[in-house]
């Protein structure tokens, strides 16, 4: 068998100009239309695919926006919408690359220790503002609801 070395033992390696060409070619993996091949090699039926999908997209990202203000996981259908729209669309699929890098980066940077002992501090500090308003709040006007429902 030929492994491209003179050693026996020794596996054939990639040149190093090749390990960089694969890496960016990695890197540059999915980009454009995920579309069939039959779809894509009809420009109508291919700009009917890409509005279809425009569409379905804009919806879900619709309903995650609406959900931000109602009950639901608003941020994660809208990242779902821009998963859909990324199928189809490089500028999407470039967005969603640039968000995981930086959720990455921030859940990274939010498990450093002294990132975390500030986190707390901070949560601590506004625990006790929000104690002594409250506090200040029932010694001034008692358990009466601010609203006025209490029947009086």
């Amino acid at each position: 068998m030929n492994t491209g070395s003179d050693e026996p033992q020794k596996p054939a390696e990639a040149p190093e100009g090749a390990k960089a060409e694969a890496e960016e070619a990695r890197g540059r993996r999915g980009l454009g239309s995920r579309a069939p091949a039959f779809v894509r090699s009809r420009r109508v039926l291919h700009l009917g695919w890409q509005v279809g999908i425009f569409l379905v997209g804009l919806l879900v990202v619709i309903a995650g926006v609406v959900m931000l203000a109602l009950p639901g996981p608003g941020w994660l259908v809208i990242f779902g919408g821009m998963a859909i729209w990324a199928t189809e669309f490089v500028w999407a699929q470039l967005v969603l690359r640039w968000t995981k890098r930086k959720v990455t980066e921030a859940a990274q940077q939010a498990l450093d220790p002294e990132v975390r002992r500030r986190n707390i501090a901070l949560t601590l500090i506004g625990l006790v503002i929000v104690a002594a308003l409250v506090g200040v709040y029932v010694w001034r006007f008692g358990l009466v609801p601010p609203w006025g429902v209490g029947g009086r």
